[in-house]
C-alpha cells in the first residue's frame, strides 16, 4: 500500500513554472472581463506614463510665463490635465481591480473545489498517513497564491514591462540615446540580480513553510488528542514538542527575514546608483543648455515613476516564487492518481435485495504480510452473517474490502453476482449502511449529524430514525434537544450516545446492506439489548454483515463465520459451533468467564 500522506520536497527543489500554464483555464471562464481588465490596465499605464509629459510642459510654460500675464491660463489648463490623468491612472486602476475580482475569486473558488473533490475521491490509503494539519495549511496557502498569480502575472508583471518600453520609447524620442542605455542597463542589472538572488532565497522560503506546516500539525494533533494529554498529564511534554517545533520555524523565518533584506539592499543599490547617474546626466544638460528644466523635471519623474513599478516588480517575483512554492503541494496532491477507481464500463447496482459473496478473497496492507486469505462465504439477500474472531484476525478489513476502501488482491467480493470493481463507486456505497467500531460525528448538531445520512429526508424521517436509535430520553433529556452540539469528533457526548447517533445516521440512510462494525461495542448492557432490537428489526428486510468481538451481540445470526489468521476455520449457527468445541466454543467460554469476572 503506497504511503501518499505526506508530500516531502527538498528546500533545494526547483519549483515547476508550469503550474503557471495550468491557471489559464481559470481565465477563459470570463473572457469579456479579461479583456476589459486589460483594456482598463492599459489606459491606466497609458495616463500614468503621460504625466511626467504634462508635468514638463508645465514647468517649461510657467519658465516661460514668467512675468507676463496673458499666458497664465495655459499652465492652469495644464494643471487641470495633470490632475485629470492622475485621476484617471487611478480610477482605470481600481475600475480594473474590480471587473477582474470576479475572475480572481471564482478561480480561487473553483481550485479549491476541485482540490476538495479529488481528496475525497483518493483510497483510504492516502487519508490513513495524511498529515491533517499540514494538508490544510497547504491547501490554504495554495489557494491564495492562486488568486496572487492570477492578479500579478496579469497586472503587474505585464503593465511593469509596458510601462518600461514607453518611458525608454519616450526618453529616445526626446533627449540622446545614453539615458535609454542607461535604463536598459538598469533594468536588465536589476532583473537579474533579482532574479539570482530570488532563486538562491527560495530554500529558506521552502524551509519556512515545511516548518510552519510541521508545528500546525504537531498542533493540531495534541488539540485532536486532548483527553489522552490529560490522561497522562503531558500538558508539559507537548507544550515543550510544540515549543522545539516553532523553534525550528522561529530560526528558517529568521533566515527567510535576513536573506529579504540582503535582497532589499541590493535592488535599493541598483536604483540609488542608476538615479544618481540619469540626474547627473540631466543635470550637466541643464547646465549646457541642451535640456530645459522641464525636460529635468520630466526625467526625475520617469526615474521615480520607472523605479517604482520595477521595485514592485522584485517584489513580485519574489512572492511569484513563493507563490509558486505555496501552490506546488497542493497542485501535487491533484496530480495522486486515486488507486481505486471506477472502470470504464462500470455499471450501477440496480436498487433492491442485494446478496453478498467473498469468493477466495486474500487481501494484504503490505506484500510481506497478508491479512486475509482465500476467504469465501455468501450472505443471502434477506440474511444475517456474522464475522468474529480475536484481534487482529482480520475482521475489519472484509468490512472496508466490501465497501471498496481497498481492492482485494486475490479472488473477487461480488454483490449480486456483478463483482464490485464492475460497479460504480457511488451506487455500491449508496447500497451499504455502516455503523463503525469508533464513531466520529461532525462538529455540529444532533440532528445534522444523523440527517447527514440522507441529507434531504424529512423531519418526520430524522426522528423516527432517532427513535429506532432509542435516542428519545437523551435528546429530551438535553436543554437544546436535536440542536444540541457534539463537539469536536463528538466528543460531548458519551460512547454510548455517539453510537447511537451513528446508528440513527444509518436507518436514515435505509441502505438494502447492513455493515455493523461493533456496532455497538460503545453500549452499556441495557443500551445494548435496546438497539440490538431495533437493529434486528431493521436487519429483517436488509442483508446484513455484522463483524463483532462481543459473542453475545450475534447469536442470533443465521451463520457465524470464525476468522482465525486470516482464514475461516469455522462457520454455523451459534449451538452448532458450541457443540464443535472448537475456536467459537474457546472464545464464548473465555467471554462467558470475563463476564463472571
Amino acid at each position: 500500500m503506497r504511503n501518499l500522506g505526506q508530500i516531502d520536497y527538498s528546500p533545494d527543489q526547483r519549483p515547476n513554472w508550469r503550474i503557471i500554464a495550468s491557471l489559464w483555464p481559470y481565465l477563459t471562464e470570463f473572457p469579456g472581463r479579461v479583456v476589459l481588465s486589460l483594456a482598463l490596465l492599459v489606459a491606466a499605464k497609458l495616463a500614468t506614463v503621460a504625466m511626467p509629459l504634462a508635468l514638463k510642459y508645465i514647468v517649461d510654460t510657467v519658465e516661460q510665463a514668467r512675468g507676463s500675464e496673458v499666458l497664465l491660463w495655459t499652465p492652469l489648463l495644464l494643471v487641470l490635465a495633470y490632475g485629470a490623468l492622475r485621476l484617471a491612472s487611478t480610477l482605470f486602476g481600481e475600475l480594473r481591480d474590480a471587473v477582474f475580482a470576479r475572475v480572481a475569486e471564482r478561480a480561487m473558488r473553483r481550485v479549491s473545489l476541485k482540490v476538495f473533490q479529488h481528496l475525497h475521491r483518493l483510497e483510504l490509503g492516502f487519508h490513513l498517513s495524511r498529515r491533517t494539519g499540514a494538508l490544510s495549511r497547504d491547501i490554504e496557502r495554495g489557494t491564495t497564491g492562486v488568486s496572487f498569480l492570477l492578479r500579478f502575472m496579469l497586472f503587474n508583471i505585464v503593465p511593469t514591462l509596458l510601462e518600461i518600453l514607453l518611458v525608454a520609447l519616450i526618453l529616445l524620442a526626446a533627449f540622446r540615446p545614453g539615458y535609454v542605455l542607461l535604463v536598459v542597463v538598469a533594468v536588465l542589472v536589476y532583473v537579474l540580480f533579482s532574479v539570482r538572488v530570488t532563486e538562491w532565497r527560495t530554500r529558506y522560503v521552502r524551509e519556512s513553510n515545511e516548518m510552519d506546516n510541521q508545528s500546525n500539525t504537531r498542533a493540531v494533533d495534541s488539540l485532536l488528542n486532548f483527553e489522552t494529554v490529560k490522561y497522562f498529564g503531558n500538558e508539559e511534554f507537548e507544550s515543550q514538542r510544540y515549543d522545539q517545533d516553532l523553534k525550528r520555524w522561529e530560526s528558517a523565518r529568521m533566515k527567510n527575514r535576513l536573506s529579504l533584506a540582503a535582497l532589499n539592499s541590493g535592488q535599493a543599490f541598483i536604483i540609488a546608483v542608476t538615479m544618481t547617474a540619469m540626474m547627473w546626466m540631466a543635470v550637466t544638460d541643464v547646465q549646457r543648455g541642451s535640456m530645459t528644466l522641464g525636460d529635468l523635471t520630466m526625467i526625475n519623474a520617469y526615474l521615480i515613476q520607472l523605479f517604482i513599478p520595477l521595485n514592485a516588480l522584485g517584489f513580485i517575483y519574489r512572492e511569484i516564487r513563493q507563490s509558486l512554492v505555496n501552490i506546488e503541494r497542493m497542485f501535487s496532491l491533484l496530480g495522486q492518481k486515486a488507486m481505486i477507481v471506477d472502470s470504464p464500463d462500470a455499471q450501477t447496482l440496480a436498487a433492491g435485495p442485494a446478496a453478498l459473496e467473498f469468493d477466495a478473497v486474500g487481501f494484504g496492507y503490505q506484500e510481506a504480510r497478508p491479512i486475509l486469505k482465500n476467504v469465501s462465504f455468501t450472505v443471502p439477500a434477506g440474511h444475517k452473517v456474522a464475522v468474529v474472531g480475536r484481534s487482529g484476525a482480520g475482521k475489519s478489513t472484509i468490512g472496508r474490502l466490501l465497501f471498496r476502501f481497498f481492492d482485494v488482491t486475490d479472488g473477487a467480493v461480488r454483490i449480486n453476482g456483478i463483482n464490485i470493481r464492475d460497479l460504480t463507486q457511488s451506487s455500491l456505497r449508496a447500497a451499504i449502511g455502516v455503523v463503525p467500531q469508533d464513531t466520529v460525528l461532525f462538529n455540529d448538531t444532533i440532528w445534522n449529524n444523523i440527517a447527514y445520512g440522507r441529507p434531504d429526508a424529512s423531519d418526520e424521517e430524522i426522528r423516527r430514525a432517532a427513535s429506532l436509535a432509542h435516542l428519545d430520553d437523551f435528546i429530551a433529556a438535553l436543554p437544546d434537544g436535536f440542536q444540541s452540539k457534539v463537539g469536536e469528533r463528538g466528543l460531548k457526548v458519551s460512547g454510548g450516545e455517539k453510537q447511537r447517533i451513528a446508528i440513527a445516521r444509518v436507518l436514515l440512510k435505509d441502505p438494502p446492506i447492513l455493515l455493523l462494525d461493533e456496532a455497538t461495542s460503545s453500549l452499556d448492557s441495557h443500551a445494548e439489548q435496546a438497539v440490538l432490537a431495533a437493529l434486528n428489526e431493521v436487519a429483517r428486510k436488509r442483508t446484513t454483515l455484522v463483524i463483532a468481538h462481543r459473542l453475545s451481540t450475534i447469536r442470533d445470526a443465521e451463520q457465524i463465520l470464525v476468522l482465525d489468521q486470516g482464514q475461516i476455520v469455522e462457520s454455523g449457527d451459534h449451538a452448532t459451533l458450541l457443540r464443535n468445541n472448537r475456536v467459537y466454543a474457546g472464545l464464548w467460554r473465555q467471554q462467558q468467564e470475563e463476564a463472571v469476572e
